[in-house]
Order: C-alpha cells, then structure tokens, then sequence
C-alpha cells in the first residue's frame, strides 16, 4: 500500500530531435533495480508497489523529469503553463479548475489521454480534456481519473522537462488539495506561482515548504503582473524571497514577475519572462540528468521501505503463532472500537462548539451588515448623482447595477477574514479529534504492532479546512431586472410623470438586499465548511485507524495459508522473505 499519488508513465519517448539529457549509466543502473525492485514486489505481491516502480523506470529510462506548477487557486497556473508551451492545452477559468494533476510532455502531435484508477489508459479529445481535469466538470474528482497526460509538440520539452499542473489550494485541505500534497514525492523542480495581491498565503507556504525540503529547483513567479502596480510586486517579490528563504534556510534568487494572459495575447510588456525561459532552459541543461537521478534515488528508497514493511509483516506473522497474531487483531479492533466511541462522545461536545460557532459569526454578521449598510447607502447617494438618466427602463438597469457593483465592493473584502476567522475556529476545534486519533495511533504503537510502519504519518493538526468555499456573490439578476411588461411599461412612464425616484427608492432597497442577503451567505458558508471539514476529518480518522486492521488481518491470511502446508513451508517461506529482505536492501 502507498498513500502516495502516482502520475502514470508511459514507454512513449518524450524525445524528439536529440538524445535524452540522463547519463548512461542511469539507464542501465537506475532503471534495472527500479524494474528488480518491481519484480520482488510482484512476488510478494505488492501490486502497488510494483506498479509505481514500473512506472517510474521508465520515467528514469526515457529521461523525463517533472516540474510541477505549485500555488494557490487564482495564480494562473494553468494559464501561465500553457504560454511556456506556446498552446491552449489546460483549462483555464476565473474559478478553481484543476481538479487532478494533468502531466504536460512532449509529443508529435497535440493529443491528450487521462488514466482511471484501475489503471486503464483512455484516450480523449483536446476539448474534452476540461471533462475529467476540472473542478467544475469534475467536482472532487467524482469520476475517479488519477491523472491526464497531454502531448505536446513544444521545443521546451522535447528534451526531457514536463510540466505538471496541479490542484490550487484554498483553504481546503481535501479533494484537490489533498491530491496535490500527495503529489509532493514525485515532484523534481517546482515553478512557484504566488501573487501581489495577496502575496504568499499561509497554507501556500507550508506547500511551498514541504516541496522546497525535497527538492533544490524552485523557481519563484508572480503571475498577473499587469494588474498590479511596480510597488505592489516589488514588495510582494521582497516578501516571498524573504519568507521562503526564512523557511527553507537557502538563498531563493530572484522572483520573476509574469503575466501569462498578456504572453498567451502577445500582447503587453515582456517583463521578465524571456529570463523566465532562460530560467527553464537552464534547468534542463544544467540539471536535467541530476533531477531524473534525485527522482530514481528517492523512488528506490520509498517504494524500498515500503516493501521491507510488507516483509516485516508477513514474517512476523509466521513466526509468531496464529492465536497471538488472532489476539493482536483483536487489540487492534479493541481500540478502534474505543475511538468510535470516543468520536462519539466528540461530536456532542462538537455541537456545543458549534452552537457557540454560530453565535459568534450571527454577531460579526450583524455588526458588519450594520456598518456596511450605512456605508453603502452613503455610497450610493453619491455615486447616483452621476448615473445618467435617459430612458426608464435604461435609467432602472444603470442604478441597479449600481447598486450590484457597491454591494460587491463590501462583501468580497469582507470574505476573506471571515474565512480565516472560521479556519481559526475549526481549528480549534478540529484540535481535539487530531490528537484523539494521535493518541490511538501512539497507543497502536507502543503496543509493537509493526503495521504501522505502513501507514501515513500522524494526523496533522495544523491543516485548515477539508473543503472548499461555495461561495458566489448573487447578483439577482432578475431582481435587478424584472421581465415583466407592465413593470417595463411603467419605467417608461414614471420618468415623464416626474416620479424617478420610485425607481431609486427600489434600488435603494435593492442594494439592502444584496448586503443582506450575500453576507448572509458568506455567514453560512464558513459555518457549512467548519461542519463538513469536521466531517471529513472524522472519516480520515476511521480509515487511518481501519486500514490498520486490514493490513494485519491480510498479513494473518497469508501465514495460515502457509502454516497449513507444515513447518518446511514456513521455514521455507521465512527463508525467502529473509533473501528478498536483502536484496531489497541493497536495491534501496
């Protein structure tokens, strides 16, 4: 078993026009013991450990190294990937797309496939690519595609280099974000495509972090350059060099400063993004050979302490006699069961919290409706002396559109620190279910059940919400423009009789109603996030602690089989896992 995402790899050459950057004994020393390693694993039966070697063999073999396109949703990753490669292969959106990761390599032909997770391979069309790799077509990856590949005729990868564009974070920690974390070992190099307004954010950051301890590459971009100010980048630039260097204890260079829609539109300033190729370009000159031997070694030593830890299993469970290995199970059952209840006895004092939750955010939505209404109302007055009048109907579609975009200007703003206040309070709470399952793992663990070598590492307290924000401010379109004749007729009539005001008194009340009701939403958002991230943090628990049991209760399967055949079997199989044991060490 491995919690780990593994991009699909091919034995398509990516190469076109030159032999591969890797160094010849990568090819004949790497890529055999990643295919040994697969042979063991297949003897054990370790399917996924088997298949994850084959894959990355001949990742190694075909010289292929990846750079994954890493930052929050609304960076323009996808966009700014798609003018490296000079071609519209990726979805783009004003909303978070990428729903899987989507491998960017070179090819003949533009051509695009996906991969199921049984493992098969479907070819599909470029304009169907948006079906299965985006959020909105593919909400929380529902139809189970583990990866894309799209091919690509670009001289920037035709050496070796491909592009990954992965899942944005939000405040989420789930889905699409979750499979970006996953995604992290197989990283080789990382563009890192921050903003200036906001800079660096801090689920961002511990990204950016956790890919910066594994590898030496990262090149740092703010993208969207032509909607900000020099100052404004300039500081932002400042910023994440500052920061990241701070956390990664290295030098970070410079920070290029892009706008991919302007390139994709040659239109524009070039800014630095003739360094920002040259940047790339280098990569795969200088270090092309050494990404791909980094990307080798790392597999051979994480899919080598996976497979000892198989090992380690089915040896203890023969040597050891049935009825332990019965009473171990049985343990473990013992403590599931005990954090069932214990989740349980969680979720009424959950309530209590939440209770509490709700208040306080019906409080800070009250003191922001209040001030905002007065402010927008101020606004508005103003701002309608110079709305021209003209025809009725015109006149009521200009001042309620007014009224839209001042309602607008208060409530996004408003958006974001009610989301980091509600982060902060889902912590909080989330706190008490992390370290009830941290305490069950440590008590798994010091009871000696070495099938926790297995699994993931402890729960992580310091993740923020499991699920993404829903929220869309609600224009009322028919609100703001009703379709009714006799409503249109008598905005044709009430500016000749002189009475106007009719028009912007309902405006007036219109703009009311979008505060109202549009902070309302944002109120109900945050609190549905901290209730089903509570959810998701829960299920999380089950399966860690489940999945537990299942490897043992396999592990126990196999011994029985081999125990009934007599003694010699089981010394016999002893005596082959002890030599795949050392072998597999000395692949590792």
């Amino acid at each position: 078993m491995t919690a780990d995402l593994t991009i699909p790899e091919t034995n398509e050459s990516t190469h076109h026009g030159g032999s591969p950057p890797t160094a010849e004994s990568l090819r004949m020393d790497g890529a055999p013991r990643l295919l040994r390693l697969a042979d063991l694993a297949q003897e054990l039966g370790a399917e996924p450990i088997e298949e994850e070697a084959r894959e990355l063999a001949t990742r190694v073999s075909e010289g292929r190294f990846y750079v994954a396109c890493v930052g929050q949703f609304k960076r323009g990753k996808s966009t700014l990937l798609n003018a490296l490669v000079g071609y519209q292969v990726v979805p783009t959106g004003f909303v978070p797309v990428t729903a899987v990761p989507t491998v960017i390599r070179f090819g003949d032909k533009l051509r695009a496939r996906i991969r199921l997770r049984d493992g098969s391979w479907r070819d599909i069309a470029m304009a169907d690519l948006k079906e299965f790799v985006t959020e909105e077509r593919n909400p929380e990856n529902k139809k189970a595609v583990e990866g894309a590949e799209v091919f690509v005729p670009s001289p920037l990868l035709s050496s070796g280099m491909c592009f990954v564009d992965t899942p944005g974070l939000g405040s989420v920690f789930t889905g699409n974000t979750a499979t970006t974390q996953a995604f992290i070992p197989h990283i080789d190099a990382a563009l890192v495509v921050v903003g200036a307004d906001p800079p660096i954010a801090g689920e961002e950051l511990t990204l950016v972090e956790a890919v910066g301890k594994q590898v030496q590459d990262l090149i740092l971009v703010i993208n969207k350059a032509d909607r900000t100010s020099d100052p404004e980048r300039a500081a932002a630039a400042k910023f994440t060099r500052e920061i990241l260097e701070k956390r990664l204890h290295r030098p970070m260079g410079e920070v290029f400063e892009v706008s991919a829609v302007e390139r994709m539109e040659d239109r524009g300033p070039l800014r630095d993004w003739e360094k920002l190729q040259a940047s790339l370009e280098h990569l795969v000159d200088d270090s092309g050979a050494n990404l791909v031997r980094a990307a080798c070694d790392r597999g051979l030593q994480r899919l080598s302490e996976q497979l000892l830890a198989v090992i380690s299993e089915d040896r203890d469970a023969l040597e050891r006699p049935i009825e332990e290995s019965e009473r171990r199970i049985e343990l473990m059952k013992q403590t599931i069961n005990e954090a069932e209840r214990s989740m349980r006895e969680l979720n009424f004092l959950f309530m209590a919290e939440q209770h509490h939750i709700s208040d306080l955010f019906g409080d800070r939505h009250r003191d922001f409706f209040n001030s905002a209404w007065s402010e927008s109302e101020a606004e508005f007055n103003n701002e309608l002396l110079s709305v021209r009048r003209g025809f009725g109907p015109h006149y009521r579609q200009r001042v309620m559109h007014l009224a839209q975009e001042i309602s607008s200007r208060k409530i996004m703003p408003w958006l974001k620190p009610e989301q980091d206040e509600g982060e902060r309070q889902y912590r909080a709470v989330a706190l008490r279910f992390v370290d009830m399952g941290n305490n069950f793992l440590k008590k798994l663990a010091d009871a000696g059940l070495s099938e926790l070598t297995r699994m993931p590492h402890a729960l992580d307290p310091e993740k923020g919400f499991r699920v993404r924000s829903r929220f869309t401010f609600e224009k009322f379109i028919t609100t703001a423009e009703p379709p009714s004749p006799l409503r249109w007729l008598a905005d044709v009539v009430l500016p000749l009789v002189g009475a106007r005001k009719m028009i912007t008194n309902e405006a007036r009340e219109f703009l009311r109603h979008l505060l109202e009701t549009n902070s309302a939403r944002v109120q109900n958002d945050v609190l549905n996030r901290i209730q089903e991230s509570r959810d998701r943090l829960e299920v999380e628990i089950r399966k860690l602690l489940h999945e537990i049991s299942r490897i043992a209760e396999q592990a126990l399967e196999r011994a029985r089989k081999v125990k009934e055949e007599g003694t010699p079997a089981v010394q016999s199989a002893i005596e082959r896992l002890n030599r795949i044991e050392r072998e597999v060490s000395a692949l590792a």
